[in-house]
């Protein structure tokens, strides 16, 4: 049975800068991907901050006003959907610390436990690892890895989250590498990757060797064919069936 390759890429927006001084999540947005392709399924939220306000400066940047958060829910009305979105697979987010510390302080208010640190992948670690001397924002990356990003006018956190799925896969190599993995995962459950110290993957070998999907009557219509190619045909040479 093939195994299946399930990771978040998120992001959320944020009154502003300091959870641990109150500051609230006030828009999530999360994109699956399956086996390192998008599935099509998103989750987007808009959540009411419950009274605190948003910072002038965060303003700037995401252009969410309390005004419109007024009539949205508040994080209590919508934190079990949110954990069944996030519930399995890897998290993936750029400058993830920042993004989890908001998320946990939101799930510490409720009690409901936090989001385990071993399944959270930072790209913007990986960026520095591949591209030491930077810059490693998400637009220098964009720009880097020529994904148009002109439709970003301001952050939000479901476009933002689109366009980290795009550079993920380029700083793993891009989508030959995807590929690649793909066809690993869906052949061998026992087979894996890992990233390089430069950020590029390196894919695991596996510890026992593919069951062959011929036949022996499979094998034994190719022996027949091979005889009948003259004296010496280079598939006597390389036949390994």
């Amino acid at each position: 049975m093939s195994e299946i390759l399930r990771e978040i890429i998120f992001d959320t927006e944020t009154t502003g800068l300091k959870a641990n001084d109150g500051d609230r999540v006030i828009e999530i947005g999360a994109v699956e991907l399956i086996n390192r392709f998008p599935s099509g399924k998103t989750y987007h939220v808009f959540v009411n901050p419950e009274g605190k306000e948003v910072h002038p400066e965060a303003l700037k940047v995401h252009g969410i006003t309390n005004e419109f958060l007024s009539d949205k829910p508040k994080f209590s009305e919508i934190a079990d959907e949110f954990l069944e979105f996030f519930s399995t697979g890897s998290l993936i987010a750029h400058n993830a610390s920042f993004d989890t510390g908001f998320l946990n302080a939101e799930l510490k208010r409720l009690g409901k436990g936090r989001l385990d640190d071993e399944r959270v992948i930072d790209t913007l670690q990986i960026a520095r690892r591949k591209h030491p001397m930077g810059p490693n924002s998400l637009d220098a990356l964009c720009s880097r890895y020529s994904i148009n990003n002109s439709h970003r006018e301001k952050h939000g956190a479901l476009l933002d989250s689109e366009i980290l799925a795009e550079v993920y896969i380029e700083l793993l190599g891009g989508r030959q590498a995807s590929f690649s993995l793909e066809h690993e995962n869906s052949n061998n459950a026992d087979a894996g990757s890992s990233l390089n110290e430069d950020g590029s993957v390196q894919i695991m070998q596996r510890p026992r060797p593919l069951v062959s999907p011929l036949s022996q009557e499979d094998i034994e219509r190719h022996r027949t064919f091979v005889e009948t190619l003259g004296d010496n045909p280079i598939w006597k040479k390389t036949d390994s069936l």
